[in-house]
């Protein structure tokens, strides 16, 4: 199987597409040996949101690495931050810039095609039922999609980046008052709405206010919860500090797409 879907009773599905660490064998070897530690993976996001199952949220998560496929990118691979560096639907590069395959190992457009149908569609499949599921129960969905990344990142963005980055398409793919709500929650780390990542293709594709479906991402800095660097242990002080803005950011959420319907 190349994803777990665990289906909830509440009107929120919960997307990790980056947390996935596994590469496949016979992929393996066409990688630099140190692309096996998968540093880019979106690390230990559900054990940080281990409050999910309470709330009734369905959670989608895959199996495999983000260095296999990009299960947030667009399918035709068209770049969702044009003039800024950008990873493609199967990623080339490490977020450093170096090469993440040994010289001429790169996947060629059949073998991107071919991960697209094993690996990227599944996903996208099994997302896109949850959701109609969802709507069919409840009149709407609220979908919120988790990352995480390292705070510094030279290739992608200059200088550090803040704390806690909302995104809802700069307002497509959400209504203002989930990701107002959102932001209301949050007390004593800096934040930003629609600013350097405004949502990745899970967001701007699904987030159809329009047909009831509203989409939020949250890219949270790993700084406030785990090591950054080798062997990316998570940090218990740093997570319990983190966690309960966490919770109340999602549960906001939550109430705010309740509210527009009730």
């Amino acid at each position: 199987m190349t994803f777990t879907l665990q289906c909830g009773t509440s009107p929120m599905l919960v997307s990790m597409p980056h947390i996935g660490i596994d590469i496949p064998l016979d992929l393996q070897s066409s990688f630099v040996p140190h692309a096996l530690d998968v540093e880019d993976t979106d690390w230990h996001l559900a054990r940080l949101y281990d409050f999910l199952p309470a709330m009734g949220a369905s959670v989608l998560q895959p199996r495999y690495s983000r260095y296999v496929i990009d299960l947030n990118r667009p399918p035709d691979d068209t770049p969702m931050y044009p003039g800024a560096a950008n990873t493609e639907l199967c990623p080339t590069h490490f977020f450093s810039g170096d090469a993440l395959y040994k010289p001429g190992r790169e996947p060629s457009p059949l073998e991107v095609q071919r991960r697209r149908t094993a690996y990227w569609q599944p996903y996208h499949d099994a997302l896109a039922t949850e959701l109609a599921r969802i709507r069919a129960i409840h009149g709407f969905a609220l979908l919120w999609d988790a990352h995480s990344i390292r705070s510094h990142i030279p290739w992608l963005f200059e200088g550090k980046l803040p704390d806690l980055n909302i995104g809802t398409a700069n307002g497509e793919a959400a209504a203002t008052a989930i990701a107002i709500a959102v932001a209301g929650k949050i007390n004593g780390f800096t934040h930003v709405i629609n600013g350097r990542f405004k949502g990745g293709y899970i967001t701007r594709h699904y987030g159809q206010p329009a047909q009831n479906i509203h989409a939020i991402q949250l890219e949270k800095c790993q700084s406030l919860y785990m090591h950054e660097t080798p062997p990316f242990a998570y940090d218990e002080a740093l997570a319990s500090k983190l966690q309960p803005t966490l919770e109340r950011m999602v549960k906001a959420s939550l109430q705010a797409a309740n509210d527009l319907y009730d």
